[in-house]
């Protein structure tokens, strides 16, 4: 193998530290990819990995060839996308990560309708519950709400969003509606547990005043979707985003509560990790999502 394969090929390992997984990605069998890392190895001289059953770790001389490396295929790839950016139709591989409901939801459909119009493009689409690292994860794009938690990160909005407390027309016929947001204590709120966030605690602002509201009611779960189907059934007010909810408020079996009042930002982003001017198959997909987005996601 050439020096490049075999860069592209410990960068896989040291990403997934774990020669199954790097295997599966590449479509090959675990033993080939052990056998290749003992190439290079031995070509080297040196030992890159300390093997176990399970994972791998890498030694002070990988640590060293990965970040030494790894600054030499990003300028390969630059050099790639110099020479190639007047190309009429966009190639090559991305790997993208979004969140399980949007993504099902939104992005899968985009890059299908994507890939009818760009077949010399390859997309992996890897869903997950909380957005992972792009850097230590190896993902040239990612979908995520709210503002950008990270300067060094270049984003493009694709779409304005925002959070809302809702609740079923059943539910506020029952228990009437809040008109503060501490009158939430006194209601079966239904609560979602993702991320890092502080479990059952929701954010409202207005104007200058904010005020910071522990609920609590007898159902939550770590699935979006989940919460959705037990506000419907009038169980409780919940917070979802205005792109899953828009169709049900349309239809009358949401309402919208608090309105004057507003919840933490939740516009969608493209985030990504190219220094300099986005390659051509970037570009391409961003501006495509950009467009397919806008088109479905119908604002309430």
């Amino acid at each position: 193998m050439d020096g490049f394969s075999d860069l592209n090929l410990f960068a896989l390992v040291a990403r997934h530290r774990n020669l199954a997984a790097a295997a599966r990605e590449l479509g090959v069998t675990p033993p080939s990819i052990s056998k290749r890392l003992a190439q290079l190895e031995q070509r080297l001289g040196v030992r890159l990995v300390n093997r176990t059953t399970r994972r791998v770790s890498l030694t002070a001389e990988g640590e060293i060839y990965l970040a030494n490396g790894s600054r030499i295929l990003d300028d390969l790839a630059e050099l790639e996308q110099l020479v190639t950016q007047s190309r009429a139709e966009p190639a090559g591989l991305l790997r993208v990560n979004a969140s399980f409901g949007f993504g099902r939801a939104h992005i899968a459909p985009a890059i299908s309708r994507f890939s009818e119009r760009f077949p010399s493009m390859k997309i992996q689409l890897h869903l997950t519950d909380r957005p992972l690292s792009l850097q230590e994860e190896g993902f040239d794009l990612g979908i995520r709400f709210g503002d950008v938690p990270d300067a060094r990160i270049n984003a493009r909005l694709l779409l304005k969003n925002q959070r809302l407390a809702c609740a079923s027309p059943a539910y506020l016929k029952r228990h009437g509606a809040p008109t503060m947001p501490h009158d939430l204590t006194r209601h079966a709120c239904l609560v979602l547990r993702e991320n890092e966030s502080a479990y059952g605690t929701w954010h409202f602002s207005r104007g200058k005043k904010a005020e910071t509201v522990k609920v609590d009611g007898p159902l939550s779960s770590n699935d979006g979707s989940v919460v959705l189907k037990w506000a419907l059934d009038g169980r409780g007010i919940t917070v979802r985003s205005a792109w899953e909810i828009a169709g049900h408020v349309r239809r009358g079996e949401l309402v919208p509560v608090l309105g004057d009042w507003t919840l933490p930002n939740a516009d969608i982003h493209a985030i990504y990790l190219e220094r300099h001017s986005l390659s051509a198959k970037l570009r391409t997909f961003i501006d495509f999502l950009g467009d397919e987005l806008r088109e479905s996601v119908k604002p309430i």
